[in-house]
């Protein structure tokens, strides 16, 4: 691809990203006006609205899975876990908030898509922690993944249970000293 292709998807995208995060019904017109760039333009690269909700979710999860070595390299592996996790709650109520404008098919294709890398990301995290000590042995990234979902729901509003609820979740997973 090139250059101006590349920078031309990436203004789509972060266009879109805010115009969905300021107006869930932004339409596609607005979206490519903020990029600066024509509906042709906009069209050929996303050619519909759920083309474009999700390549905004891919690139999100790409930069979360993308996040882990630098996490691991300068946190303790609990710790990169812990704020991975609360990363990862965050997309997933973005993921959630965007599911209007996502076909069932689509979700289900983009959950498809998205769990294999999404669960080593979470296992290179486990087993850094299990290499030093400091998460169980049997910790599960299948489970630990499903245990996140209690958590984006539990982060919206005034009452946002999310961080009780992941120590609570982290507490579980570290070992007895």
């Amino acid at each position: 691809m090139r250059s101006d292709a590349r920078e031309n998807r990436a203004r789509i995208l972060a266009a879109a990203r805010q115009a969905f995060a300021e107006d869930g019904d932004a339409s596609m017109n607005q979206i490519a006006q903020r990029a600066g760039v024509g509906a042709g333009t906009l069209y050929r690269n996303y050619p519909s609205r759920e083309a474009l909700v999700l390549a905004i979710y891919q690139d999100e999860v790409d930069r979360l899975i993308g996040s882990v070595p630098e996490l691991l390299a300068t946190t303790t592996p609990l710790e990169a876990l812990r704020r991975w996790t609360t990363d990862l709650v965050g997309a997933m109520r973005k993921k959630h908030g965007l599911g209007d404008a996502l076909s069932p098919g689509a979700h289900k294709s983009i959950t498809e898509r998205t769990y294999g890398p999404v669960i080593e990301a979470i296992t290179q995290l486990l087993d850094a922690g299990k290499r030093d000590g400091t998460i169980r042995a049997d910790a599960d990234p299948g489970d630990f993944l499903q245990l996140t979902g209690a958590l984006w729901r539990a982060a919206s509003g005034e009452n946002d249970r999310s961080q009780p609820m992941l120590a609570l979740i982290l507490d579980g997973l570290g070992t007895r000293r």
